[in-house]
């Protein structure tokens, strides 16, 4: 690859963005021909369609963000092995273990200089040039895996393993072959191999918690997730799952550590916390509850249905008063709920407040005359 000839593909949401990246480019005279994608939607049109020699790609962008465009790309015999430079904003240095996680030669934190660029991709260009030994065995393991000798493939990617012994992706992908084989051990020794020479790989982690929760050792399973939380966000449903799974076999305590490390992760995300408490309401883990309650209503004070949901919690759990509290303040609001209204008929009665309770019945009845809970319990006033 000649760097002044190079068929470069650009893609990012802001425009003025592509504009300062195309003008570095020919400010370094690299590159003879520049495309423009606005989203990785786009990008990938573009890398169907023509030769690409490198794709610079921003990570954050709609449609289809960096991290998908790369996974389509290496997950494309025919795209795969373009080189990719990621960009990311400063608010977005998590990303780049993940960017690392999933094969890219290069990232760069903006704001860009043409300095730095015109270094990045050099040495990108230099690395596919002169390939290391240790890569020119990776390739030919994957030539073996794709013609399914397997055999092969794991003898060569022992050796790019031998050549380094740090790189827990080659370690990883030793280990997925020897999962191809049905040899459990082997795989599972690659894979704590590749944990323990890199305390940053997620990938590593996430394979081998569902691997022992395969197994039903959930315990292990929940070891490598709370490893897994504490460095991304991407597997964060499956960890909601486990902290489920470890409920139903009532290990609390590592349920709710799972949990805790999720809503803290996700303080601002009412839709993944909301599902956290529904599945401890569903598995009357009702104290745990009221916890994340408390703090969701303090973060989201006009949600009246969380509200709602902590006066069911507290009438749970026998706490009348403060169950009629969290019911009247959802009243006040939302006058029109009768099942709010039959709550606080309900917990009246509980208090022995007869005139109260009977009162808020006649105004459900007199919405739904055929009221079936309202009609028993104005049996027993």
């Amino acid at each position: 690859m000649d760097l002044k000839n190079l068929s470069i593909l650009i893609v990012d949401d802001v425009k003025t963005m592509r504009s300062i990246v195309q003008k570095m480019l020919r400010n370094l005279y690299i590159g003879k021909t520049l495309h423009m994608a606005e989203n990785g939607l786009e990008g990938l049109k573009i890398l169907h369609s023509t030769r690409v020699d490198l794709a610079i790609i921003d990570w954050q962008m709609p449609v289809m963000n960096g991290s998908q465009l790369l996974e389509a790309i290496r997950d494309d015999k025919h795209l795969r092995d373009i080189p990719v430079l990621m960009i990311s904003g400063e608010s977005e240095k998590d990303i780049v273990l993940e960017a690392a996680e999933i094969e890219v030669e290069g990232y760069l934190i903006k704001p860009l200089t043409p300095a730095v660029l015109d270094d990045k991709i050099r040495s990108i260009i230099h690395q596919i040039h002169h390939p290391d030994v240790a890569t020119l065995h990776i390739r030919k393991a994957r030539t073996f895996e794709e013609a399914e000798d397997l055999a092969s493939a794991i003898e060569h990617m022992k050796y790019a393993a031998i050549l380094k012994p740090k790189a827990s992706r080659v370690l990883r992908n030793l280990g997925l072959l020897y999962q191809k084989i049905g040899n459990e051990k082997n795989m599972e020794k690659c894979l704590q191999k590749a944990a323990s020479v890199n305390q940053q790989d997620v990938v590593t982690r996430h394979l081998l918690g569902e691997m022992y929760w395969a197994k039903n050792d959930l315990i292990s399973a929940a070891r490598y997730y709370l490893e897994v939380i504490s460095l991304t966000k991407k597997f964060t449903d499956r960890a909601v799952l486990l902290g489920e799974a470890l409920l139903d076999k009532n290990v609390i305590r590592l349920a709710k550590n799972i949990f805790s490390k999720i809503i803290s992760k996700f303080s601002k995300d009412l839709s993944i916390i909301e599902k956290i408490l529904d599945i401890c309401i569903r598995q009357n883990e009702l104290e745990y509850s009221k916890i994340i309650l408390n703090g969701l209503i303090r973060d989201f004070p006009s949600n009246y249905d969380l509200i709602y949901k902590a006066g069911v919690v507290c009438e749970t759990l026998g706490e009348v008063d403060n169950a009629l509290e969290y019911f009247l303040t959802v009243e006040k609001h939302q006058g029109r709920r009768l099942d709010v209204k039959l709550k606080i008929a309900k917990l009246f009665y509980d208090k022995n407040k007869i005139i109260q309770a009977d009162n808020y019945l006649n105004i459900v009845l007199r919405k739904n005359p055929n009221h079936k809970e309202a009609l028993a319990l104005r049996r027993l006033l």
